[in-house]
Protein backbone atom coordinates (compact mmCIF):
# COMPACT_ATOMS: atom_id res chain seq x y z
CA UNK A 1 0.00 0.00 0.00
CA UNK A 2 1.31 3.46 -0.90
CA UNK A 3 1.34 6.29 1.61
CA UNK A 4 -1.27 8.01 -0.55
CA UNK A 5 -3.63 5.06 -0.14
CA UNK A 6 -3.05 4.77 3.61
CA UNK A 7 -3.46 8.51 4.17
CA UNK A 8 -6.61 8.56 2.08
CA UNK A 9 -8.12 5.71 4.07
CA UNK A 10 -8.05 7.32 7.52
CA UNK A 11 -9.56 10.66 6.56
CA UNK A 12 -12.85 10.13 8.44
CA UNK A 13 -10.94 9.61 11.70
CA UNK A 14 -8.81 12.68 11.02
CA UNK A 15 -11.91 14.75 10.33
CA UNK A 16 -13.43 13.69 13.62
CA UNK A 17 -10.31 14.88 15.44
CA UNK A 18 -10.19 18.11 13.46
CA UNK A 19 -13.81 18.89 14.34
CA UNK A 20 -13.08 18.17 18.01
CA UNK A 21 -10.10 20.54 17.87
CA UNK A 22 -12.29 23.26 16.40
CA UNK A 23 -14.72 22.86 19.29
CA UNK A 24 -11.95 22.87 21.89
CA UNK A 25 -10.02 25.82 20.40
CA UNK A 26 -12.77 28.02 19.03
CA UNK A 27 -10.80 30.96 20.41
CA UNK A 28 -8.31 30.55 17.57
CA UNK A 29 -10.87 30.88 14.81
CA UNK A 30 -12.24 34.03 13.18
CA UNK A 31 -15.18 35.62 14.94
CA UNK A 32 -18.42 36.09 13.03
CA UNK A 33 -18.40 39.44 11.26
CA UNK A 34 -14.62 39.77 11.07
CA UNK A 35 -12.99 40.48 7.73
CA UNK A 36 -10.70 37.55 7.05
CA UNK A 37 -8.12 36.51 4.45
CA UNK A 38 -7.03 32.88 4.05
CA UNK A 39 -3.76 32.09 2.29
CA UNK A 40 -1.88 29.03 1.15
CA UNK A 41 0.07 27.52 -1.72
CA UNK A 42 -0.97 24.70 -4.02
CA UNK A 43 -3.44 22.40 -2.29
CA UNK A 44 -3.67 24.74 0.70
CA UNK A 45 -4.74 27.58 -1.60
CA UNK A 46 -7.65 25.51 -2.88
CA UNK A 47 -8.74 24.65 0.66
CA UNK A 48 -8.52 28.36 1.45
CA UNK A 49 -10.79 29.12 -1.50
CA UNK A 50 -13.35 26.58 -0.32
CA UNK A 51 -13.39 27.97 3.22
CA UNK A 52 -13.59 31.57 2.07
CA UNK A 53 -16.61 30.82 -0.11
CA UNK A 54 -18.31 28.87 2.68
CA UNK A 55 -17.78 31.54 5.31
CA UNK A 56 -18.93 34.43 3.18
CA UNK A 57 -21.89 32.62 1.61
CA UNK A 58 -23.25 31.87 5.09
CA UNK A 59 -23.12 35.54 6.03
CA UNK A 60 -20.34 35.12 8.58
CA UNK A 61 -18.06 37.84 7.29
CA UNK A 62 -16.19 39.03 4.21
CA UNK A 63 -13.58 36.39 3.41
CA UNK A 64 -10.94 36.37 0.69
CA UNK A 65 -8.51 33.66 -0.40
CA UNK A 66 -5.12 34.28 -1.95
CA UNK A 67 -1.99 32.48 -2.95
CA UNK A 68 0.48 33.56 -0.27
CA UNK A 69 2.65 35.25 -2.91
CA UNK A 70 -0.31 37.30 -4.19
CA UNK A 71 -1.62 38.71 -0.91
CA UNK A 72 -2.62 42.39 -1.33
CA UNK A 73 -0.46 44.07 1.30
CA UNK A 74 -2.47 47.30 1.32
CA UNK A 75 -5.80 45.65 2.15
CA UNK A 76 -7.00 45.62 5.76
CA UNK A 77 -8.20 42.47 7.53
CA UNK A 78 -9.08 41.54 11.09
CA UNK A 79 -7.33 38.18 10.78
CA UNK A 80 -5.21 36.29 8.27
CA UNK A 81 -5.31 32.48 8.34
CA UNK A 82 -2.41 30.62 6.72
CA UNK A 83 -2.68 26.96 5.76
CA UNK A 84 0.69 25.19 5.59
CA UNK A 85 1.20 21.47 6.08
CA UNK A 86 4.97 21.67 6.38
CA UNK A 87 5.27 24.99 8.17
CA UNK A 88 8.30 25.76 6.03
CA UNK A 89 6.92 27.17 2.75
CA UNK A 90 8.84 30.31 1.87
CA UNK A 91 5.94 32.40 0.56
CA UNK A 92 3.83 31.72 3.66
CA UNK A 93 6.66 32.52 6.08
CA UNK A 94 7.55 35.70 4.22
CA UNK A 95 3.94 36.87 4.31
CA UNK A 96 3.49 36.13 8.01
CA UNK A 97 6.72 37.99 8.80
CA UNK A 98 5.48 41.00 6.88
CA UNK A 99 2.13 41.00 8.69
CA UNK A 100 3.54 40.73 12.21
CA UNK A 101 2.20 43.48 14.43
CA UNK A 102 -0.21 44.73 11.76
CA UNK A 103 -2.90 42.03 11.80
CA UNK A 104 -3.66 38.93 13.86
CA UNK A 105 -2.45 35.74 12.18
CA UNK A 106 -3.29 32.06 12.64
CA UNK A 107 -1.33 29.22 11.03
CA UNK A 108 -2.92 25.80 10.55
CA UNK A 109 -0.11 23.27 10.25
CA UNK A 110 0.82 19.63 10.72
CA UNK A 111 4.22 20.33 12.28
CA UNK A 112 4.59 22.77 15.19
CA UNK A 113 8.38 22.29 15.26
CA UNK A 114 8.95 24.44 12.19
CA UNK A 115 9.51 28.16 11.51
CA UNK A 116 5.76 28.84 11.21
CA UNK A 117 5.43 28.38 14.97
CA UNK A 118 7.26 31.65 15.59
CA UNK A 119 6.04 33.41 12.44
CA UNK A 120 2.32 33.34 13.31
CA UNK A 121 0.56 34.81 16.34
CA UNK A 122 -1.37 31.59 16.95
CA UNK A 123 -1.08 27.97 15.84
CA UNK A 124 -3.62 25.23 15.21
CA UNK A 125 -1.75 21.92 15.09
CA UNK A 126 -3.18 19.02 13.10
CA UNK A 127 -0.23 16.70 13.65
CA UNK A 128 -2.55 13.69 13.53
CA UNK A 129 -3.13 14.49 9.85
CA UNK A 130 0.52 14.85 8.82
CA UNK A 131 1.60 12.82 5.81
CA UNK A 132 4.51 10.90 4.34
CA UNK A 133 3.34 11.33 0.75
CA UNK A 134 4.34 14.48 -1.10
CA UNK A 135 0.78 14.49 -2.44
CA UNK A 136 -1.59 15.98 0.14
CA UNK A 137 -4.84 14.27 1.07
CA UNK A 138 -5.73 14.00 4.75
CA UNK A 139 -4.01 17.19 5.95
CA UNK A 140 -5.78 19.31 3.37
CA UNK A 141 -9.23 17.88 4.06
CA UNK A 142 -8.65 17.93 7.82
CA UNK A 143 -7.60 21.59 7.69
CA UNK A 144 -10.78 22.41 5.79
CA UNK A 145 -12.80 20.33 8.25
CA UNK A 146 -11.25 22.25 11.17
CA UNK A 147 -12.29 25.54 9.57
CA UNK A 148 -15.64 24.22 8.39
CA UNK A 149 -16.47 22.90 11.86
CA UNK A 150 -15.62 26.32 13.24
CA UNK A 151 -18.44 27.67 11.07
CA UNK A 152 -20.85 25.06 12.41
CA UNK A 153 -20.99 23.39 8.99
CA UNK A 154 -19.55 19.96 9.80
CA UNK A 155 -21.47 17.03 11.25
CA UNK A 156 -21.31 13.26 11.57
CA UNK A 157 -23.00 12.77 8.21
CA UNK A 158 -19.95 14.20 6.46
CA UNK A 159 -17.78 11.52 8.06
CA UNK A 160 -20.32 8.80 7.21
CA UNK A 161 -20.24 9.97 3.61
CA UNK A 162 -16.43 9.80 3.65
CA UNK A 163 -16.62 6.17 4.81
CA UNK A 164 -18.99 5.45 1.96
CA UNK A 165 -16.55 7.09 -0.45
CA UNK A 166 -13.88 4.73 0.85
CA UNK A 167 -15.97 1.59 0.58
CA UNK A 168 -18.03 2.02 -2.58
CA UNK A 169 -16.53 0.86 -5.89
CA UNK A 170 -15.14 3.57 -8.12
CA UNK A 171 -16.88 4.03 -11.46
CA UNK A 172 -15.42 1.57 -13.95
CA UNK A 173 -13.18 2.52 -16.82
CA UNK A 174 -11.89 5.84 -15.52
CA UNK A 175 -8.24 4.82 -15.69
CA UNK A 176 -8.52 4.75 -19.47
CA UNK A 177 -9.77 8.34 -19.75
CA UNK A 178 -7.45 10.74 -21.52
CA UNK A 179 -8.69 13.89 -19.76
CA UNK A 180 -10.49 14.82 -16.53
CA UNK A 181 -12.49 17.99 -15.92
CA UNK A 182 -13.72 18.82 -12.41
CA UNK A 183 -16.53 21.29 -11.79
CA UNK A 184 -17.93 23.01 -8.71
CA UNK A 185 -20.28 25.72 -7.49
CA UNK A 186 -19.55 28.17 -4.69
CA UNK A 187 -17.32 26.54 -2.09
CA UNK A 188 -16.91 23.39 -4.18
CA UNK A 189 -15.02 25.27 -6.90
CA UNK A 190 -11.98 25.03 -4.59
CA UNK A 191 -12.58 21.28 -4.30
CA UNK A 192 -12.72 21.00 -8.08
CA UNK A 193 -9.38 22.79 -8.41
CA UNK A 194 -7.91 20.48 -5.77
CA UNK A 195 -9.24 17.34 -7.49
CA UNK A 196 -7.64 18.43 -10.74
CA UNK A 197 -4.34 19.04 -8.96
CA UNK A 198 -4.43 15.60 -7.30
CA UNK A 199 -4.91 13.81 -10.60
CA UNK A 200 -2.24 15.95 -12.23
CA UNK A 201 0.32 15.35 -9.48
CA UNK A 202 -0.25 11.64 -8.87
CA UNK A 203 -1.07 10.42 -12.37
CA UNK A 204 0.30 13.04 -14.81
CA UNK A 205 -3.19 13.28 -16.27
CA UNK A 206 -4.44 16.12 -18.40
CA UNK A 207 -6.86 17.83 -16.00
CA UNK A 208 -8.85 21.04 -15.86
CA UNK A 209 -11.24 22.63 -13.35
CA UNK A 210 -13.87 25.35 -13.56
CA UNK A 211 -16.93 26.85 -11.91
CA UNK A 212 -19.69 24.71 -13.36
CA UNK A 213 -21.52 27.52 -15.13
CA UNK A 214 -18.28 28.50 -16.88
CA UNK A 215 -17.86 25.07 -18.45
CA UNK A 216 -20.26 25.97 -21.25
CA UNK A 217 -18.19 29.04 -22.11
CA UNK A 218 -15.50 27.26 -24.10
CA UNK A 219 -14.07 24.34 -22.07
CA UNK A 220 -16.86 21.95 -23.06
CA UNK A 221 -15.37 22.02 -26.57
CA UNK A 222 -12.77 19.45 -25.47
CA UNK A 223 -15.35 16.95 -24.21
CA UNK A 224 -15.65 13.67 -26.11
CA UNK A 225 -15.82 9.93 -25.45
CA UNK A 226 -12.33 9.87 -23.96
CA UNK A 227 -13.00 12.51 -21.28
CA UNK A 228 -14.55 12.50 -17.81
CA UNK A 229 -16.48 15.43 -16.31
CA UNK A 230 -16.81 15.18 -12.52
CA UNK A 231 -19.21 17.45 -10.64
CA UNK A 232 -18.82 18.45 -6.97
CA UNK A 233 -22.21 19.25 -5.50
CA UNK A 234 -25.47 19.87 -7.42
CA UNK A 235 -25.10 20.49 -11.14
CA UNK A 236 -26.62 23.44 -12.97
CA UNK A 237 -29.82 22.54 -14.78
CA UNK A 238 -29.19 20.99 -18.17
CA UNK A 239 -25.44 20.62 -17.82
CA UNK A 240 -25.33 16.82 -17.30
CA UNK A 241 -27.39 16.32 -20.43
CA UNK A 242 -25.26 18.75 -22.42
CA UNK A 243 -22.07 16.96 -21.38
CA UNK A 244 -23.59 13.55 -22.09
CA UNK A 245 -24.44 14.73 -25.60
CA UNK A 246 -20.73 15.20 -26.29
CA UNK A 247 -20.08 11.56 -25.45
CA UNK A 248 -18.09 12.44 -22.33
CA UNK A 249 -18.56 10.52 -19.08
CA UNK A 250 -20.54 12.51 -16.48
CA UNK A 251 -20.00 11.75 -12.76
CA UNK A 252 -22.08 13.27 -10.00
CA UNK A 253 -22.33 12.09 -6.39
CA UNK A 254 -24.96 12.46 -3.68
CA UNK A 255 -22.21 12.42 -1.05
CA UNK A 256 -21.03 15.52 0.75
CA UNK A 257 -18.65 17.25 -1.68
CA UNK A 258 -15.67 16.86 0.66
CA UNK A 259 -16.38 13.13 0.81
CA UNK A 260 -16.53 13.10 -2.98
CA UNK A 261 -12.98 14.48 -2.96
CA UNK A 262 -11.97 11.33 -1.08
CA UNK A 263 -13.23 9.34 -4.08
CA UNK A 264 -10.90 11.38 -6.28
CA UNK A 265 -8.01 10.56 -3.93
CA UNK A 266 -8.82 6.88 -4.41
CA UNK A 267 -9.06 7.39 -8.15
CA UNK A 268 -5.65 9.08 -8.23
CA UNK A 269 -4.07 6.11 -6.43
CA UNK A 270 -5.79 3.63 -8.76
CA UNK A 271 -4.79 5.45 -11.95
CA UNK A 272 -1.22 5.84 -10.72
CA UNK A 273 -1.05 2.08 -10.11
CA UNK A 274 -2.53 1.40 -13.55
CA UNK A 275 0.17 3.58 -15.13
CA UNK A 276 3.06 2.26 -13.02
CA UNK A 277 3.64 5.60 -11.27
CA UNK A 278 4.65 6.28 -7.67
CA UNK A 279 1.98 8.69 -6.37
CA UNK A 280 3.98 9.39 -3.20
CA UNK A 281 6.87 10.97 -5.10
CA UNK A 282 5.62 12.81 -8.19
CA UNK A 283 8.33 14.04 -10.49
CA UNK A 284 9.61 17.59 -9.96
CA UNK A 285 7.76 17.97 -6.63
CA UNK A 286 8.88 18.18 -3.01
CA UNK A 287 6.96 18.24 0.28
CA UNK A 288 7.58 21.97 0.67
CA UNK A 289 8.79 24.75 -1.59
CA UNK A 290 11.71 26.42 0.19
CA UNK A 291 13.40 29.16 -1.79
CA UNK A 292 17.00 30.19 -1.29
CA UNK A 293 17.64 33.78 -0.16
CA UNK A 294 18.16 36.15 -3.01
Amino acid sequence: MTHLEAETADQPECWDRAAALAAARSDLLPVNGERVAVVGCGTSLFMAQAYAALRESHGLGETDAFAASEFPRGRRYDQVVALTRSGTTTEVLDLLAGLRGAVRTLAVTADPHTPVASAADALAVLDFADEHSVVQTRFATSALTFLRAGLGLHDAQVERDARRALSEPLPEGLARASQFTFLGNGWTVGLAHEAALKMREATRSWTESYPAMEYRHGPISIADRSTVTWMFGPAPAGLPEQVAATGARWIESALDPLASLVSVHRLAAAVAAERGLDPDRPRNLTRSVILADG
